[in-house]
């Protein structure tokens, strides 16, 4: 799983990174609200951790920026004991869940184990970009016509559009999709290709950019 934490207070930054780290989480980390935001917007994440004050960019405006750029990833703010209006701010503005300093080290990754456990819970089962519009449960992808998918492709594709134009690794995307699976990284290109015949079956106005062992991006097409 993949977190971006942001906690300006260094030591405790460090002693989170370090934490969720030992546990297996891939986390990239920042200090301020405004990188936050441009590390959301490249990359994929499955959780992101934010402290509410922050320099430059508050991690309220932080979240907020995110939620209307679209990206739904599932967010838990930190916040102190005095900032009680924040935290109802907070999760107006689009935050999923909170914690309030000081916290334990054990309550945090007790929450993500649960947050892993209950992912379905968390996800998106509607989906649309552009003129491209997908139904996770019925498995269904629909734009001037409409076709079924097989379950990985329709993981797949709801990958890829809930981080619409952000350049997915092969490796991330094989993390994600087919994380509990024996088979090798060689099997996304193969969906790939899958869904790009699909998407032209059903004249979708989107397009999954890149090359075998590369990177893909989900996007509108130009022109």
């Amino acid at each position: 799983m993949r977190i971006l934490l942001a906690e300006d207070e260094k030591q405790l930054n460090r002693v989170l990174t370090v934490a969720m780290t030992s546990q297996g989480y891939d986390v990239d980390s920042t200090f301020n609200g405004q990188e936050a935001v441009e590390m959301a917007q490249r990359k994929a994440y499955d959780v992101m951790i934010f402290d509410i004050m922050m320099p430059i960019k508050d991690g309220l405006t932080a979240v907020k920026e995110i939620r209307a750029s679209g990206d739904k990833t599932y967010i838990i703010m930190l916040t102190a004991k005095s900032e009680i209006d924040d935290k109802v701010r907070g999760l107006d503005d689009g935050a999923d869940d909170y914690l309030t300093k000081p916290f334990s080290l054990k309550e945090l990754l007790a929450r993500l184990r649960s947050k892993e456990r209950r992912e379905d819970s968390y996800t998106t089962k509607k989906v649309q970009l552009a003129n491209l519009f997908l139904d996770v449960e019925n498995q269904e992808v629909s734009s001037r016509n409409s076709v079924r998918l097989s379950n990985k492709e329709t993981e797949l594709l709801q990958y890829l559009l809930l981080n619409k134009e952000k350049k997915l690794s092969t490796q991330a995307i094989f993390t994600h999709v087919w994380k509990d699976s024996d088979e090798d990284e060689d099997i996304v290109w193969i969906y790939v290709s899958y869904l790009r015949e699909k998407l032209k079956a059903i004249g979708a106005d989107v397009e999954i950019s890149g090359e075998k062992d590369g990177s893909f991006m989900l996007q509108v097409k130009k022109g």
